[in-house]
């Protein structure tokens, strides 16, 4: 099925909007300034931008003075004219799907980015994977999912990626951005957050095993755990007081606890 596109003449740009990599493309100065700002730049700063599309913050990136700036773009249409356009950008641009690509520096970096609606949770995930080096990330996402990322236990929006996430960041939510600052406007509000990496103070040897339990254990959070997790439960785990409970009732900590306990 051909991609649904369309052409971006409101603003005089030569490139067409791509709906299947869900390109919104954020055209608010006074917002794009603000995301940029929430970064510190230092010197010897690794920094990258993921999906830069138009350059509504790469232009603004590229001109902070002694950091190492890279950006990761799928769509060669956007490359070529970030190319053109921005020619400080050249050999800065990885072409490739950031959920395929490979860790672009060595050493610790930060990470900002409009990521689009359609894969912001799967970046995450990948961000999760690259934990170890990602020092901070400057994200927008659709408002719902910036507010599930950063909710808390008790909350109906607290989930799989709030608590993977906050095992490993301490997550804020900045601030809303209206669907009017993009072109096409989205039908929904998006939402800023910052990441800031808390260096695993859990102490956690085993992501892959952490992220099988909380995603069984939220996979029927209408359960209690001792009924959500009874196929994958040692029998000792049986009794334990966190087992009357739901997945949405646990802590970040909880979660841990269970699975240093049980080796789940």
């Amino acid at each position: 099925m051909r991609a649904l596109a369309i052409i971006f003449a409101t603003m005089n740009k030569p490139y067409t909007l791509k709906k299947s990599l869900g390109q919104h493309f954020l055209h608010d100065e006074n917002v794009c300034r603000t995301i940029v700002a929430q970064i510190e730049y230092t010197e010897g700063k690794q920094l990258l931008e993921i999906g830069p599309g138009g350059g509504a913050l790469s232009k603004y990136l590229i001109t902070q003075s002694g950091i190492n700036y890279k950006a990761i773009e799928i769509d060669e249409e956007k490359v070529q004219y970030l190319q053109k356009t921005y020619p400080a950008m050249n050999g800065k641009i990885i072409m490739q799907d950031i959920l395929k690509a490979d860790i672009p520096f060595e050493g610790s970096f930060s990470v900002i980015g409009n990521f689009p609606y359609n894969i912001s949770s799967p970046i995450m995930f990948t961000m999760l994977d690259w934990e170890p080096q990602v020092k901070e990330i400057i994200g927008m996402f659709q408002k719902e999912v910036a507010q599930r990322i950063a909710a808390g236990p008790g909350s109906k929006m607290y989930g799989i990626l709030s608590v993977l996430t906050q095992a490993y960041f301490k997550v804020e939510y900045l601030f809303d951005v209206d669907n009017k600052c993009f072109t096409p406007p989205p039908k929904v509000m998006s939402g800023v957050l910052r990441f800031t990496n808390t260096n695993n103070p859990h102490g956690i040897v085993h992501f892959k095993k952490l992220k099988t339990l909380v995603k069984a254990a939220f996979n029927q959070r209408r359960k209690t755990l001792r009924n959500a997790l009874r196929s994958t439960l040692p029998a000792e785990a049986l009794t334990d007081a966190l087992m009357d409970k739901r997945a949405e009732q646990l802590s970040v900590s909880d979660f841990i606890y269970l699975h240093r306990t049980y080796q789940l």
